[in-house]
């Protein structure tokens, strides 16, 4: 098991990645509202999905249609670049510009069946006409008018897997969607990981956050390090913690008063009194920032999960080196295989014994109740008082 300094040392690493990992994850989530990359990842995927390349077929009469078109500011412009034959996964900073970061799978799959029945053209229509009703019959008939062989034949067989059933039709179509939204999602999250790891280097570069120092300090800072343990006591009782901005997480970061940043000038040195070597100058500290960098892209939660753990593991370590090694449980209850034997009463061993008693108590002597207290014969044996 872990030493009670290991442990502690332990404590204070992860309580670093946490918060490091809430700074990096909010210059993300910055970086994202400028951008809308999941929007662009997003129209990617139903381009995809409706097997449109170039966002001038299905999917603009999708984003065009109005269960679609009120979840943004603004006409579709497909983010597709010229007459693509094939998709490319959008670049890791790419512009979702005004489209939606979300759509729900109800909407999707009503405005399919609303286009699939009534046509591409959002124009006016002529409700009163029974075909220009969403019928599964009606879906059947006009579904030819979609012009695109892949989509009809999916929409068709969520109408012969629901079996009449128009709500069932609905729900298979949803489900088609999510299916697809989920490896979407794959990719963003893919994405999202590169991103933070750069921004995580960058930050641990520039702020100087090298892991192996850290360690070093801790491992010969007795009160550094105990004072870290009682800060992660106190931030794992307060989960909105998981919920700080960058300037909170950047404030935190600083009050741990670990040697990180540049303020002096051997401050990345993991032994301060070697000046020279690759490895005080070069490898260390690249080793040390690198390993940051990776443990942000692990995100805040893991590591505040973690903390909690750790913190439980040093709860249950810490009363047993207060109170010591309790003793072997072979001892625990169990008599002592020393046996009294009592003698006979008859027994010479017993009249030895009780010559012996009566010498020590003085019973030997005569009794007599006029005997004053100071002419009685001084005891042997006893206790000293």
């Amino acid at each position: 098991m872990f030493g009670s300094n290991t442990l502690e040392i332990a404590i204070g690493i992860i309580l670093l990645f946490f918060l490091v990992s809430t700074l990096c994850t909010a210059i993300r989530e910055g970086i994202e509202a400028k951008l809308k990359t999941r929007a662009a990842y997003l129209e990617q995927g139903i381009r995809e999905l409706l097997n449109d390349f170039t966002g001038t077929g299905m999917a603009k009469s999708l984003y065009d249609h109005p269960l679609i078109s009120g979840l943004f500011n603004g006409a579709y412009k497909t983010l597709a670049k010229g007459d693509e034959t094939t998709l490319k996964r959008p670049d890791l900073l790419a512009g979702g510009k005004d489209l939606p970061s979300y759509i729900p799978s109800k909407n999707f799959a009503r405005a399919l069946m609303d286009i699939a029945t009534r046509g591409k053209d959002m124009g006016a229509v002529n409700l009163n006409e029974p075909s220009n009703t969403i019928t599964i019959d009606n879906i059947r008939n006009n579904i030819s008018n979609l012009g695109n062989p892949q989509i009809e034949r999916a929409i068709l067989n969520a109408l012969d897997l629901a079996q009449g059933d128009l709500l069932a039709a609905e729900t298979n179509i949803e489900n088609w969607f999510n299916s697809s939204m989920d490896r979407i999602s794959g990719w963003y999250k893919r994405s999202t990981q590169w991103i933070v790891f750069w921004i995580a280097l960058s930050v641990a570069v520039v702020m100087n956050i090298n892991v192996f120092t850290v360690v070093d300090y801790l491992s010969k800072n007795d009160t550094s390090r105990k004072m870290l343990v009682q800060r992660a006591g106190v931030l794992t009782k307060d989960s909105t913690m998981l919920k700080m901005d960058y300037i909170e997480a950047d404030k935190a970061l600083k009050d741990l008063k670990l040697p990180i940043g540049w303020s002096n000038d051997d401050s990345y040195r993991i032994n301060h009194t070697e000046r020279s070597g690759i490895w005080n100058n070069f490898l260390g500290p690249v080793l040390g920032w690198l390993i940051t960098a990776l443990a942000a892209t692990m995100g805040a939660p893991y590591w505040f999960d973690l903390l909690n753990k750790f913190m439980v593991i040093r709860s249950t370590v810490k009363p047993n080196e207060k109170s010591g090694e309790e003793p072997s449980q072979d001892l625990k209850g169990k008599k002592s295989d020393i046996v009294f034997v009592t003698p006979p009463p008859n027994s010479p061993t017993n009249s030895v014994m009780d010559n012996a008693e009566n010498e020590l108590d003085c019973c030997s002597e005569p009794f007599n109740e006029d005997t004053p207290d100071q002419e009685l014969p001084v005891a042997k044996g006893g206790v000293a008082l």
